[in-house]
């Protein structure tokens, strides 16, 4: 191993924990002002109904919004078709030696991160 190697390992860990410390934080702040938006959504119908503004069928909201996440879920979960042309295992060949040498390190570093900027966020 030389000192152009050592370095190149050290920028990949440090990039990828800084920007999964940033990523981590982003997300959580997103999902904290969603969650506040929708609950004075929902608090609002509740006081326009007990304000007897509107009508809210609270049971018809809950199976719309639980189908609305099991959409969400079933599209989180898809994966993409795996095709078997020549071009493609050459594609794969080099992408799993590009990972071997490269998104180890990256992906693990940057998921360190992530875990850390979600908590700290």
């Amino acid at each position: 191993m030389s000192f152009d190697n050592i370095s190149s390992y050290a920028a990949t860990l440090g990039g990828g924990f800084f920007v999964g410390i940033v990523i981590g934080y982003a997300v959580k702040k997103v999902i904290k002002i969603v969650a506040v938006i929708v609950g004075l959504f929902l608090a609002g119908l509740a006081y326009l109904q007990s304000q007897q503004i509107a009508s809210i069928n609270w049971n018809k909201l809950q199976t719309v919004s639980e189908g609305a996440l099991a959409t969400v879920a079933n599209l989180t979960m898809q994966t993409p078709g795996i095709s078997a042309s020549s071009s493609d295992i050459h594609a794969a060949a080099t992408a799993s030696i590009a990972m071997t040498s490269f998104g180890i390190p990256l992906t693990g570093s940057m998921s360190a991160g992530f875990t850390i900027g979600f908590f700290k966020g």
